[in-house]
């Protein structure tokens, strides 16, 4: 397994609900498991890197369902919350093609040389390996298949530190192509 640092003070987004009491609360993953954690495991916060991957993230909540996110009014029920993390978050480089052959993944990750979906039982065994070597996490190409993501796995429940007093309704950054467009 080969491990990276992600880069201080940067920016992460989160995709969240209107309902979340706090948009950085890893507990929900934790119970509930995901990519790379088994349920019933330990506070997994996901991450997306930029707008680009929250953008394709959007399109792949919806894919299947007969509904697009250009379909969506501005008020539907999708936040965009905004956070940093501490520094030197030693994290598994599940994103770099030297990363992902070090795990055992195909090179075409995060598809099997099929095309077909990379169960969770593999990528969550990828990341208990993660925890249990004291890595703070997994970086990794997104499922949505466009962009970096990054689960990370917090020392303490809420260590993420978020940069807006709420988050922000999807009108307001729908249409954003760089964090540098989104109302500070």
């Amino acid at each position: 397994m080969i491990d990276v640092q992600v880069p201080d003070r940067h920016l992460w987004l989160r995709i969240t609900r209107p309902h979340y009491r706090d948009p950085f609360d890893p507990t929900f993953a934790q119970r509930r498991g995901g990519r790379w954690n088994p349920p019933d495991s330990w506070p997994t916060l996901y991450l997306n890197h930029d707008l680009a991957t929250v953008h394709a993230q959007v399109r792949h909540l919806f894919a299947g369902r007969g509904i697009e996110a250009d379909d969506l009014d501005d008020d539907a029920p999708i936040r965009l919350a905004a956070g940093t993390l501490p520094g030197r978050q030693r994290v598994a480089d599940v994103a770099s093609d030297g990363g992902v052959a070090a795990v055992g993944l195909p090179v075409t990750y995060p598809a099997d040389i099929g095309g077909g979906s990379i169960p969770h039982a593999t990528t969550q065994a990828i990341g208990v390996d993660a925890h249990q070597a004291g890595l703070r996490g997994v970086w990794c190409r997104s499922a949505a298949g466009v962009g970096r993501e990054l689960a990370w796995f917090p020392a303490a429940r809420s260590a993420a530190r978020p940069v807006w007093p709420a988050p922000l309704e999807f009108g307001l950054w729908r249409h954003a192509i760089s964090v540098d467009q989104l109302p500070a």
